[in-house]
């Protein structure tokens, strides 16, 4: 298809219209128009916004809009560059969404002035593409994860196409490169297609882009050999430039509905198909100012910002400024009134086709709640406490088996992993559904499937922008992970919880479903492993976040684990981090005693107690399912050694009970928490973690100076279990130990009693060193109080 001269004009001009409204939104307080010269009062006190990479963005907006139209097809635009902010809401602002969600800006002289004046500035909206952008679910404030993101938008999206800019700055970090095997997943039967539009204009903020200076032969080698058909478009001059990328947009677009028609249509096995992707080649800061004080910069590191720095202070400047603006003609492209001529609003797609009103932008718009089995059908009949053992994350395997048969037909469910969903004993899933691979499959190989519900990749970084892409067009899942590694993403789950704490804030963003993580093959149980793989410190991470948004679960046994499953696929815009260890462990609670202790968060454990509902000699308390068992072995040895001792067992499943109800919607009272911890005894605490964080939540309780936490102290190696929870005094002997020397009636008789927990320490030291595992009575303990 050739795009007619007449046409291309008129896209060029609302390209140079969106270039005009971007300049204004960096540089002007008033004067939106330039209906008089320029004054000093006119430009901001504080220049703040990047240039650069706009035009770029601007011209590919521009393009897609004619393909939307002409196509009547979907298109969301992921914007990777990282502030990129002036072109996005440039473009939504001329296709008028911007006006309709915030009447305030209106399409006129008034609403451009507002509209310039909001941008970086007190009170207004920030200078990359942030959850106030209408048509963005991507959070360009931190590079390296919009082509992931855009794949999981993709999937289970089958008609939607998601044109993914990578800024060549972005195309150097790891994630991203990473992300471009994201087409090994993306079936083209059933998800939707992504378009990457790799943008090279050059520079970073201070120096040359690698994949920039590439030739375009070891571009199209590294790309073809990425599975992908790339596709160049490179210029200077505006109207060739047009034409090239309308030609190639065409080109892509062709080919996407080819390998989706020949895949959808095919009657066997389909293979990967090679994608098309653009490579466009254009100057940083297009169309800006070619020099300023006799330096270069078009096409040059010195555009990235703002390349007029003292267009308030200096009259040169303030010239040159002026002249950049009035280059692009604004009397062509706005009426009187400063609305956008009615031949130019004429290119933008209508209703719900224009990017910024998109409703898969908006994920929550298209939400629809699970389909959840009734957990109690899958829960364990576990008799009286700690009598029975299992595996609690193989029960929530069998839990998340039903929620992928039950959601089979909305396929709006999938569960991410690095390669550990058997590993991590959800291995049920497979009785109803396989790994996503559109890769050559072997005979021999073994639950790969071109369509599946389960997506592995040695990545932590594909895994969670997979499906942080994939919540926030309207989709259900769920990430496992080996809790060590989950730092890996640390940085990618901050940029979420901004992203949800500042959606939360905006009436038109509707809630998505939330980001729930399974943490196993934890600290306490990496013993073959080794000190690499144990590091307990996400929940540390994740607890500094907006109370509000996140969500930190500790259950203790499989029962507890499905409620809490259950609970966490139930929600919205939160960050929820599940706890749980995937080795047999001694089971503690029913179906409907584990639902009540998890709905209270907290609470004593009256069947492990011995109090009697009186004030207790000692609170053993406990977070964790290592941790549970160690106490409840510490109490067992308390209680042979003084029957009469009055101890009560508190267990703690949602951590952030801990803190103040002022402080945390799940925070308990003061009252409610000093019925548990009591207001002046010892509380020997044993946590999961790092034992700071208790302190950290509770230092403000009226008890807090008798908390003695015990917890992960950085001491592992490759040991027995029991060894390595010695290591750091989360035994039960530490734990009994440390009791005996706080409890104020027993002072001056613990002295024998103390003397036999160090003795059994220094056996147990002894009998793992020579026979390489725990001793009989700590393999075989079980609860029989």
């Amino acid at each position: 298809m050739t795009v007619r001269q007449t046409e291309l004009e008129a896209i060029d001009r609302y390209w140079r219209a969106a270039n005009y409204v971007s300049v204004g939104q960096i540089y002007l307080l008033d004067n939106p128009m330039l209906r008089e010269p320029l004054a000093a009062e006119h430009v901001k006190p504080r220049l703040l916004g990047h240039w650069g990479t706009t035009p770029g963005l601007n011209f590919i907006y521009a393009h897609l809009n004619r393909i939307i139209r002409e196509r009547d097809c979907d298109v969301l635009y992921v914007c990777g560059p990282g502030h990129g902010g002036p072109a996005m809401v440039a473009n939504t602002w001329l296709e008028g969404t911007y006006s309709e969600i915030y009447p305030g800006i209106t399409p006129n002289e008034a609403g451009m002035r507002k509209l310039f004046r909001q941008f970086s500035f007190p009170g207004g909206v920030p200078s990359h593409v942030a959850p106030e952008t209408p048509g963005s679910i991507h959070e360009g404030g931190e590079l390296g994860y919009a082509l992931v993101h855009a794949f999981g938008a993709a999937f289970d999206n089958p008609d939607l196409v998601v044109a993914c800019v990578i800024g060549d700055g972005e195309a150097e970090t790891g994630p991203l490169a990473a992300a471009w095997h994201s087409n090994k997943f993306l079936n083209p039967a059933l998800d939707g297609a992504v378009l990457p539009i790799l943008h090279l204009n050059g520079y970073k903020i201070a120096n040359p882009t690698l994949l920039a200076r590439m030739s375009d032969d070891e571009l199209r080698a590294l790309f073809t050999g990425y599975g992908y058909e790339p596709i160049f478009v490179e210029g200077h001059e505006p109207m060739p430039m047009h034409a090239a990328m309308a030609g190639t947009l065409d080109n892509a677009f062709d080919r996407i509905r080819e390998i989706q028609r020949a895949a959808r249509s095919a009657t066997g096995d389909i293979e990967r198909p090679r994608w098309p992707m653009i490579v466009l080649r254009s100057p940083k800061g297009w169309t800006g100012p070619r020099e300023v004080d006799g330096k270069k910069v078009e096409g040059f590191w010195r555009s990235h910002q703002v390349p007029v720095s003292n267009a308030r202070g200096d009259a040169a400047h303030r010239r040159i400024l002026e002249d950049w603006m009035r280059s692009y003609r604004a009397e062509e492209l706005f009426d009187a009134n400063g609305t956008l001529r009615p031949e130019l609003q004429a290119l933008a797609p209508r209703g719900e086709k224009r990017m910024g009103a998109l409703p898969h932008a908006n994920g929550g718009l298209l939400r629809k709640e699970l389909v959840l089995p009734d957990w109690k059908d899958l829960a364990l009949d576990i008799g009286r406490p700690g009598t029975s053992t299992g595996e609690a994350t193989r029960a929530m395997g069998r839990y998340l088996r039903e929620v992928i048969r039950l959601n089979e037909d909305a396929r709006n469910f999938r569960l991410v992993g690095p390669d550990e969903t058997a590993s991590n004993r959800l291995d049920a899933v497979f009785e109803v559904t396989n790994r996503v691979w559109m890769e050559a499959i072997e005979p021999y190989d073994t639950g790969l499937a071109r369509q599946g519900r389960v997506m592995e990749v040695l990545s932590e970084h594909l895994c969670q922008g997979w499906l942080e892409g994939y919540l926030l067009t309207g989709r259900h899942g769920l990430f496992s992970c080996y809790e060590a590694f989950i730092h890996i993403v640390d940085s990618m789950v901050n940029q979420h919880a901004k992203w949800l704490k500042t959606s939360a804030e905006l009436p038109w963003r509707k809630p998505v479903a939330s980001l729930n993580y399974l943490l196993t093959s934890h600290v306490w149980r990496q013993d073959h492993n080794g000190f690499s793989h144990q590091d307990p410190g996400f929940a540390d991470f994740v607890a500094n976040k907006k109370a509000d948004i996140v969500r930190l679960y500790f259950p203790p046994d499989a029962n507890s684990l499905l409620w809490v499953t259950d609970h966490c696929l139930r929600t919205w815009n939160r960050i929820n981090v599940i706890t749980a260890g995937k080795q047999p462990q001694p089971q503690w609670l029913s179906a409907e005693a584990a639902e009540a202790h998890c709905r209270a968060g907290a609470g004593i454990w009256e069947w492990a107690s011995s109090d009697e509902g009186a004030d207790p000699d000692v609170v053993m308390a406990c977070v964790g399912d290592v941790p549970t068992l160690e106490t409840l072995a510490a109490v067992d040895l308390l209680r042979a050694a003084f029957p009469d001792l009055r101890i009560r067992v508190v267990n703690v499943v949602d951590l952030m009970t801990l803190q103040s109800h002022s402080t945390h919607p799940h925070g308990f009272t003061d009252e409610a928490f000093d019925r548990l911890f009591t207001t002046d005894r010892p509380v020997i605490f044993a946590y999961h973690g790092y034992p700071f964080l208790i302190h950290r939540l509770t230092y403000r309780r009226r008890n807090h100076l008798n908390f003695h936490v015990h917890g992960f102290r950085e001491e592992g190696t490759t040991t027995t279990p029991f060894d390595m929870t010695v290591m750091n005094e989360l035994d039960r002997f530490h734990l009994a130990i440390a009791a005996l020397q706080r409890i104020p009636r027993l002072a001056g008789r613990t002295t024998d009693a103390i003397s036999t927990l160090e003795g059994e320490l220094s056996e147990h030291h002894d009998y793992v060193r020579n026979h390489g595992e725990d001793m009989p009575e700590i393999r075989n303990w079980h609860w029989s109080t």
